[in-house]
């Protein structure tokens, strides 16, 4: 699953949130970190990551 957020450590708190899980269960990759916009100017692009819940064995 993919997530935004305004920072990669929103993204990744929008996805325990979303997924009732710990930190721990998750692996996260990050597929864009956030771009904010010259001066507050238009342009800005949110962070983005993949997840996946990890099995218990």
């Amino acid at each position: 699953m993919e997530f935004t957020g305004s920072t990669v450590a929103e993204a990744i708190q929008k996805a325990l949130k979303a997924l009732k899980v710990k930190r721990s269960q998750l692996e996260i990759q990050v597929l864009s970190e956030e771009k904010k916009g010259l001066f507050g100017m238009p342009g800005a692009k949110p962070a983005k990551i993949k997840v996946n819940i990890i099995k218990d064995k």
